[in-house]
């Protein structure tokens, strides 16, 4: 059995971890630590116990490497919709500011037109007053001419008359004169107060656009945060399921791999065993012969000590010559 050295110490800088922390990203550094944890040690001795419990260790202590970055990266992309949206905020009322900078001229400038027509319009008013002034002035100055000559040609009645009717055309033409100059005042404040409203409206409508584009914009970051949360949270899920699905996979074929090796020492055994018996069996048999073999020497020698006037050297020493098939057409069956 070979041991591989200690793993990696494994390190993510943070300019790596948008392209590491994406499905699959960390795939490399998981095949880096299966490669280095890819050895089965002897679960009989101390020493491979120890290292597998050494192996186990340096896997945690390479996934807290992995995962502390990751956690790091993942809690900045939450933090990040919170700037977007204070920047977007910033940019919104900055922008504002300068188009109303940028506009105040336009606005200040129709603001004096506008007056500038309001009293354009009362001073034609005016003049188109006075006009009619001058025209009735003319028209009484030739009625009163003609009233006086009439009158110098009348009696005192007629002058009366003519005194009468000349007091009534100034009543007359004075309170002409007073409506046309109400009715021009009437008119300035009027459209005073419709150039007054129209910039009211306009404010208004500038207002109700800011505040719907503060809204979308509001509503766009939130929408963005949330999405942004929902795919980190997917992210984790996916990352958690498939590391949990890493270390069953990695406890089958740790699991697998102790059942093989256990497999081959059981088979190793049976071996020994078996070969153990085969030479024990064949010792037996050995010795079962030669306890055989020596039983019927000792029945042909007691044979010949019998039978003949053999000594019982002579008769060993016959055994001997016939069981090395010294002696013809004779033979010893076992």
């Amino acid at each position: 059995m070979t041991e591989t050295t200690d793993l990696a110490v494994l390190e993510i800088k943070p300019e790596q971890a948008p392209a590491l922390y994406v499905p699959n990203g960390l795939e490399a550094y998981l095949e880096q630590i299966r490669q280095q944890v890819n050895e089965v040690p002897d679960l009989s001795t101390a020493k491979g116990r120890a290292r597998v419990a050494s192996l186990a260790a340096q896997v945690s202590r390479s996934k807290v490497a992995i995962e502390k970055p990751g956690r790091d990266y993942l809690k900045r992309l939450k933090e990040l919709p919170k700037d977007v949206e204070a920047e977007l905020r910033r940019w919104v009322t900055e922008c504002d500011t300068l188009r109303d900078e940028v506009r105040r001229p336009l606005t200040e400038w129709e603001a004096e037109q506008e007056r500038i027509a309001a009293e354009k319009a009362a001073e034609d008013e005016r003049l188109r007053i006075e006009a009619e002034q001058q025209a009735a002035a003319e028209a009484l100055k030739k009625q009163i001419e003609s009233d006086h000559e009439m009158a110098l040609l009348l009696n005192d009645k007629f002058d009366r008359d003519a005194a009468e009717a000349k007091a009534e055309a100034e009543r007359q033409r004075a309170a002409h004169e007073e409506e046309i100059r109400r009715q021009a005042a009437e008119q300035a404040r009027i459209e005073a107060e419709q150039a007054a409203q129209r910039e009211r409206d306009a404010a208004a409508k500038r207002e109700a656009d800011l505040k719907a584009a503060k809204e979308k914009a509001e509503s766009d970051a939130k929408a963005a945060q949330e999405r942004a949360e929902r795919e980190a949270t997917e992210a984790q899920e996916r990352a958690e399921r498939q590391a949990q699905e890493a270390r069953e996979k990695a406890d089958r074929e740790k699991h697998a791999a102790i059942e093989a090796e256990q497999r081959k020492a059981r088979e190793a055994e049976s071996a020994r065993l078996a070969e153990e018996k085969r030479i024990a069996d064949e010792a037996a048999a050995r010795a079962a012969n030669e306890k055989h073999r020596k039983a019927i020497g000792t029945e042909i020698v007691t044979a010949l000590l019998g039978h003949t006037s053999l000594t019982r050297e002579q008769a060993i020493e016959v055994l001997v010559a016939l069981k090395d098939n010294k002696i013809p057409h004779t033979g010893i069956t076992y």
